[in-house]
């Protein structure tokens, strides 16, 4: 009579999370990154506002 071989073991399978996700904090809710602008002279400025507006201002 044979035997079967040891089953191999298995990784845990991931839980599910029921946590609510507006009580966590996103990246919009911190003044990082808001109105940030790369300093410069005023033809980098001349050249960012080009650069920026959009096709319906040519």
């Amino acid at each position: 009579m044979s035997t079967a071989p040891d089953p191999e073991p298995r990784e845990p399978k991931t839980a599910l999370v029921f946590d609510d996700p507006l009580d966590q904090q996103t990246s919009d809710d911190t003044d990082r990154g808001w109105g940030e602008r790369p300093s410069g002279d005023s033809a980098s400025d001349l050249k960012r506002f080009l650069d920026e507006k959009p096709p319906h201002h040519i």
